[in-house]
């Protein structure tokens, strides 16, 4: 199908458009944008220079996309982006800023003048992602919970209405972090994370099933938490008897004792 542009919409020329993507009134779309196939902008949105939407994307009215990062470390001439992959729904007053950073190129990878959005994600009504922000794929960000810059979101994790990320903070993947809480550690994979204030609060059970991990997965990650949380141990000690298990030697495993390697900011308490 051809474009569809309402005529109240204001769009630069230089703007590049995919097949089928429909424009809604009175949206605003700056010259240094790519809108992938089959896309659809609604009306009101605002999707500046340094947007890279990927195809079959919904921007609800109002949302912003790649407009200028609030850092003072940005210049205002740096050119940087806001990229969002296939598939991904973005709801209405969601903000998407670009980075401040600049490595220099348009390229895979983090913090390297890029804000990402992975695909398949759903950023619901007021949510906000900050600069330099690297989100994975099929992640929700519920209502109106807030990213600040230099967050990382690994793929399939959800975070709860109202919670606000640190900035620098690390979200381990298949995770959930529950609404109204306030992150400053880094959030391990496959956990769930509740309380006032946030701690660890086991596996999420019942996210890892419905991904399809398997009872024997689910029961090696569960008992490598323990060993982590639970036995008394500091982490050191507890993941050297993670790895003293062969039971526990799989790649699900791996990944929590990588993420904690990983860590600057520590992880969560329990």
């Amino acid at each position: 199908m051809p474009i569809q542009i309402h005529p109240t919409a204001i769009i630069d020329p230089k703007a590049q458009f995919g097949v089928d993507v429909q424009v809604g009134p009175y949206a605003v779309i700056e010259g240094d944008v790519i809108i992938g196939d089959h896309s659809h902008i609604h009306h009101h949105a605002f999707i500046a220079d340094g947007a890279r939407i990927g195809a079959h994307c919904i921007v609800h009215h109002s949302a912003v996309i790649a407009n200028t990062p609030q850092d003072l470390k940005f210049k205002g001439t740096e050119k940087t982006y806001a990229e969002i992959g296939d598939g991904t729904t973005i709801r209405e007053f969601a903000t998407i800023h670009r980075a401040t950073e600049h490595s220099g190129s348009y390229a895979a990878g983090t913090h390297d003048g890029v804000t990402r959005i992975g695909k398949n994600c759903l950023i619901m009504a007021y949510a906000h992602v900050a600069h330099d922000c690297s989100v994975g794929d099929n992640v929700i960000l519920s209502n109106a919970a807030q990213l600040g810059g230099h967050v990382t979101v690994e793929s399939f994790a959800i975070i709860g209405g109202l919670t606000g990320l640190h900035q620098f903070s690390l979200i381990g993947g298949y995770s959930m972090v529950g609404g109204g809480l306030m992150i400053v550690k880094d959030v391990p994979p496959y956990s769930l994370i509740g309380d006032q204030p946030a701690r660890f609060g086991g596996i999420n059970h019942i996210g890892l099933s419905r991904r399809d991990f398997s009872p024997e997965k689910i029961e090696a990650i569960r008992k490598a938490y323990k060993l982590i949380y639970h036995s008394g141990m500091n982490v050191a000690d507890g993941i050297s008897e993670i790895k003293s298990d062969s039971e526990l030697n799989i790649p699900e495993v791996q990944r929590i004792i990588d993420f904690i390697n990983l860590s600057d900011r520590g992880i969560i308490s329990k």
